[in-house]
């Protein structure tokens, strides 16, 4: 088999009055059959491949790997990909069944789209337009620069909740999101006026993932060539981790770090091993009270526990016929929670009937469903599943009401045990905080061994004092949920029930309601739902990702004040799908997943010491215990309000003039030139990446007598690397910005600075709940200033050391860089001048970006650890001479004393394009000399 396998294998389709050409892989199955026997009965066998192709089905290839064999087929070019990746994928099922086996096969997958968000899109198009001028200092040209694969960027992580539980809300917070961001966006207009294939859809629209799962993606793309047209599976790549929420839709994509996505931007396939892929098979169906959010948390702590992280996983079975599709996307959205690459679905009629619940063309839903059943991409009801590495098996009836938390998506916890769960965390329970929640309980009417309170007199929390485990952020908020509406309106009739009980929000809770599209308040207002909301305080503040990217805005004064005076562990509860420490806000300790009927209960409730099993939320006007089971609306109710509220009408016409935004977007003015001028602003800079670039790459040299910057444990998220919240003051990165003449109202979030390299060298690990090894006394962005030991930032510690030209290294337990695929925490650790990272595992984005940004990701051996060791950080490393290629370097320590010992470490560089990147210092600098013809040595 040869390239000229992309005509024999080529086969029309005809939808309607339309005709489309298609890569049937049913013939390329039978092609490569028919070649595999041509070459036996030749004697001729071809090494690449001793495959008896006679005994694999096109069936037994999963749902995610048959668009990647047509991805591969489409794109066969014999450089990038070439027959023996085909061969591979359709050899994928026979090597599962083999004990042990592992097919080691690199391909290259390249997407048809690129999505971004703008706390990740700015740098992405920051590094672009530095680009354009490193280019020419090469010889290039300004549009030699230029994005030859489609690009979508949403702006819709740059609103913050300043104000909340007014009707006035939305309008304020919307004009300081301009006052704050105008550089940035002004930036982003200019992009959009300069690079070809970039779209721009402008803020106040909604979250990435829900506009893409509304209104972007397509299921089956089309493009036109030589008078004909060519139909494929819709595939993206996105800079945000939870890109995956469109696997509900049946698309393939996942979520890449900036680097990466701009490498793919530039028409650069991702090279990648054919992953693993574990069926996870659903049957049954949820019962009454339990919603996709319960579900989606029960599945995520199964799959951590399983441990999928760099895996596919595909869901099957005949539950699927009960999971609606806003269901699956719920469950597709949280993938990084449960590690996953990807969590897909494949397309049914559930796929078809969102299409057209949500305005698609009626002829393209014709076209999905007609390829889906021409390429074995359509599910039914009792088909035989796919070969899988692995499978896990859950009945949806066995899931129950829950959250997760305070610290982790997957730690589960079932609604019963929340309360007993506070006060067993470790890191919260003492004695002093166990009596004040116990007597705060007992002060309204129970005792620590009630569990079901009588009541005579109605509590007064107008004067009460806040309290360990309170409430203080109560947030509808995050793609995950608000895109669903079987839960937006389940949170709308608990509040509705709640007003008509007279139950109120405790008046310590900041309550907001942040949805991902304009379309959720369109339908809440038309059941009327939105009134019940208001008055509960979840008014609409804006439209974008809030709270769970930690944009929850400032507390109120005495909130903070109660906080601090009496170092209260305090709570948030929120619809969002991150919770890790110091995301939500700097000074909420705990921080817990819930669904948004949930948030609404919790809100009234306004402590996690509430069991909301057991206990009620609040009193009646009648002075009458309410529980949660008088509000929680039945799965009837719910169906009944979304059949008679939610039409396609709502989103054709919220989506109609998608890109021309407000009348304060369409004002802002942006220059036309081919390059960036780089005006001062402290919002976006020109990043130091090229400046002394040299035309050809060079050689790998070790890392010498490097220093420890920090010590680190397990777990240890992209957020405590390069959080993404508030910027203190006192940090470096306020400071640095105090410097410049900027207020501390107006330094925004380390996010919405992005595009400034000089805050975001200062703010990587900034994170103030950072516990680095090296000064275990201190929590936040400090370190032990070596051999001197002193204390200092880390940022200040990294200057000292660059003065002497002294590499540095990062040590670290599992799971290092889990949580969003944040390419500044790459980018700000080489900055920082670190050479290498050294971790006993990683998280599967994180590592790719530390490789497309030149810093070496090593592994310890199964077995070791920094601990195991006996490291402690305060020792010279040297990472000795190492060759492109090699699985192993040796790392040779020096204590200080002068004892030497030698440490064999893994090399986490997995593909022979990754080596490139290295060599190459980052994959932008491969790009730049790939494209004046230097790649070589």
């Amino acid at each position: 088999m040869d390239s000229s396998i992309k005509c024999s294998v080529k086969n029309q389709l005809s939808v309607g009055a339309k005709s489309y050409d298609y890569f049937d892989l049913s013939k390329v199955l039978e092609r490569l059959k028919r070649d595999n026997q041509s070459s036996k009965n030749n004697g001729s066998e071809s090494n690449q491949s001793t495959t008896t192709f006679g005994s694999i089905s096109l069936a037994d290839l999963p749902f995610c790997l048959k668009i990647m064999l047509e991805n591969a087929v489409r794109n066969l070019d014999t450089k990038n990909i070439t027959e023996h990746q085909v061969q591979a994928l359709l050899e994928w099922p026979l090597e599962q069944q083999k004990k042990g086996a592992k097919n080691d096969c690199k391909v290259a997958f390249s997407p048809s789209r690129v999505l971004l968000q703008d706390f990740t899109g700015v740098p992405a198009i920051v590094d672009l337009a530095a680009m354009r001028e490193a280019i020419v200092k090469l010889g290039g040209k300004p549009q030699d620069i230029n994005p030859l694969t489609p690009v979508d960027l949403v702006i819709d992580h740059s609103v913050m909740v300043d104000y909340f539980g007014t009707d006035s809300a939305f309008k304020k917070n919307t004009d300081i999101e301009f006052k704050r961001n105008k550089e940035r966006y002004q930036f982003l207009k200019w992009g959009q006026k300069a690079f070809a294939n970039f779209r721009v859809v402008p803020p106040g629209t909604g979250i990435v993932h829900q506009v893409n799962l509304e209104f972007l993606a397509s299921v089956v793309t089309t493009t036109e060539k030589n008078g004909r047209c060519l139909a494929y599976p819709d595939t993206l790549v996105g800079t945000d981790s939870h890109t995956t929420m469109i696997n509900g839709l049946g698309v393939l994509g996942w979520g890449v770090g900036g680097i990466e996505a701009e490498a793919a931007m530039l028409g650069q396939p991702i090279s990648m091993s054919i992953p693993d892929v574990i069926g996870f098979e659903l049957s049954g169906q949820l019962k009454e009270g339990a919603t996709a959010t319960d579900l989606v948390l029960t599945i995520t702590q199964q799959l951590r526990a399983k441990g999928v992280v760099g895996k596919f996983v595909e869901f099957y079975g005949d539950g699927l016929t009960n999971l609606p599709l806003a269901d699956r996307a719920t469950i597709a959205n949280m993938a990084p929670e449960y590690g996953a690459t990807c969590g897909i679905f494949p397309i049914d009629e559930h796929t078809l009937r969102y299409l057209e619940l949500t305005g698609r063309p009626t002829e393209h839903i014709a076209l999905v469903k007609e390829y889906a059943k021409a390429q074995g991409l359509w599910r039914e009801d009792g088909c035989k599943p796919a070969v899988y590495t692995e499978t896990l098996k859950l009945d949806l009836a066995l899931v129950a009401p829950c959250i997760a938390g305070p610290k982790r998506p997957q730690d589960r916890i079932a609604i019963r045990d929340a309360k007993s769960s506070f006060f067993n965390e470790p890191d919260f329970n003492n004695k002093n905080l166990a009596d004040t929640s116990l007597e705060h309980f007992a002060s309204e009417g129970g005792s620590p061994e009630t569990n079901n309170p009588k009541r005579k007199v109605k509590p007064d929390y107008s004067t009460r004092e806040l309290q360990n485990g309170d409430i203080v952020i109560a947030a509808i908020t995050s793609c995950t949920n608000t895109s669903n509406p079987a839960v937006m309106v389940a949170a709308g009739l608990i509040a509705q029930k709640a007003i008509q009980l007279g139950l109120t929000t405790k008046p310590w809770v900041k309550t907001s309601f942040a949805p991902g599209s304009q379309v959720v308040p369109a339908y809440l207002k038309k059941a009327g739902l939105d009134v019940a909301l208001d008055a509960l305080g979840f008014n609409l503040v804006g439209f974008g990702c809030t709270t769970c990217i930690g944009n929850s805005g400032p507390l109120p004064n005495e909130i903070v004040t109660a906080i601090e005076r009496q170092s209260l562990t305090v709570c948030s509860v929120l619809s969002g799908n991150r919770n890790f420490e110091g995301r939500i806000h700097q000074q909420v300790k705990a921080n817990y997943l819930a669904s948004p009927p949930l948030v609404v209960a919790y809100a009234l409730a306004g402590s996690i010491t509430v069991n909301l099993a057991t206990e009620p939320l609040g009193y009646s006007t009648a002075d009458e215990p309410i529980y949660l089971n008088h509000i929680w609306p039945s799965q009837n109710e719910v169906a009944e309000v979304m059949a008679k509220t939610i039409t396609a009408q709502q989103y054709r016409h919220y989506y109609a003039d998608v890109f021309s935004g407000t009348e304060q977007w369409q004002a802002l003015a942006a220059p036309d030139d081919a390059t960036y001028n780089w005006p001062s602003s402290n919002y976006i800079a020109n990043p130091p990446y090229f400046k002394e670039m040299e035309k050809r790459k060079s050689e790998i040299k070790p890392i010498e007598n490097a220093r420890c910057l920090a010590l680190l444990g397990d777990s240890i998220t992209t957020d405590h690397i390069s959080p993404a919240g508030a910027i203190s003051a006192q940090s470096p990165a306020g400071k640095y910005l105090q410097e410049l003449g900027v207020k501390e109202e107006d330094f925004n979030s380390l996010g919405s600075r992005r595009g400034n390299h000089e805050v975001m060298i200062r703010g990587t690990f900034a994170n103030p709940r950072l516990r680095n090894l090296l000064c275990p006394e201190k929590e936040g962005g400090y370190t032990l200033k070596l051999p001197s030991e002193e204390i200092k930032t880390i940022y200040d510690a990294a200057q000292r050391y660059k003065k002497h030209d002294t590499p540095l290294v990062v040590i670290a337990g599992k799971e290092y860089g889990s949580g969003s695929s944040r390419d500044w925490a790459a980018k700000g650790v080489k900055l920082l001048g670190v050479r290498a990272v050294i971790a006993e595992s990683y998280e599967r984005i994180h590592r790719a970006n530390l490789v497309g940004f030149g810093v070496l990701p090593l592994q310890f051996l199964e077995g070791q650890s920094a601990e195991k060791l006996e490291i402690t950080g305060k020792e010279q490393f040297t990472i000795e001479n190492f060759a492109v290629g090699d699985t192993h370097a040796n790392m040779k320590i020096i204590s200080p004393v002068g004892d030497t010992r030698n440490v064999k470490l893994a090399i986490r560089i997995d593909t022979p394009v990754e080596w490139e990147y290295y060599q190459h210092g980052g994959i932008l600098h491969y790009v730049l000399r790939q494209m004046t013809g230097d790649t070589q040595a």
